[in-house]
């Protein structure tokens, strides 16, 4: 009974540095060194680049060419897993960066609370722009029309509140 052996196209006068058998090899090893079946071509052709390369630089042959691309193969399956993990860290930090921490529930109230005690502790001018600022989301300009104010105390009032409820919330260990 007659092997058929399975040619591919490849150009005139360049002979396969892989046969059929060291192929298949080269495929297991991949395989179980964990290369799924859609890169398992990619890496075939990663050893064969391989040894063209090497006959390309003048370097001898391999003796053992099936031992030799088994090798390179294990290190190609080596290198697939270094990537992969390379990227599955990078899309960890990458999605870390995107979905900020959420306080839980206790930490956040106990933050709030903090905060109103810390407001209600502040000069009245200074309580009103905060809160005109910050919870009321209105800018500086806005708050100085309401207020009858120049701008410039409004920044002043602001940066003095601010220091002081951030001064309180370090004094109470919450932040």
């Amino acid at each position: 009974m007659a092997v058929l052996r399975r040619r591919t196209r490849r150009a005139p006068g360049v002979d396969d540095p892989l046969d059929a058998t060291q192929e298949r090899r080269v495929r297991a090893v991949l395989a179980l060194g964990g290369v799924p079946q859609a890169d398992l071509p990619e890496g075939v052709q990663q050893v064969r680049l391989r040894l063209l390369e090497r006959a390309a630089k003048g370097d001898e042959a391999p003796r053992d060419v099936s031992a030799w691309a088994a090798v390179v193969a294990s290190n190609l399956a080596m290198d697939w897993h270094r990537a992969k993990r390379r990227q599955e860290r990078l899309g960890e930090r990458l999605a870390s960066l995107r979905q900020p921490a959420q306080p839980s529930d206790e930490e956040s109230s106990v933050l709030s609370l903090a905060v109103a005690q810390g407001l209600d502790e502040l000069p009245d001018p200074q309580r009103q722009v905060l809160v005109l600022r910050f919870y009321a989301d209105l800018p500086v300009r806005d708050i100085a029309d309401e207020l009858g104010i120049p701008e410039g105390t409004v920044k002043s009032r602001l940066h003095t509140a601010v220091r002081a409820l951030r001064a309180r919330l370090h004094e109470d260990e919450v932040v």
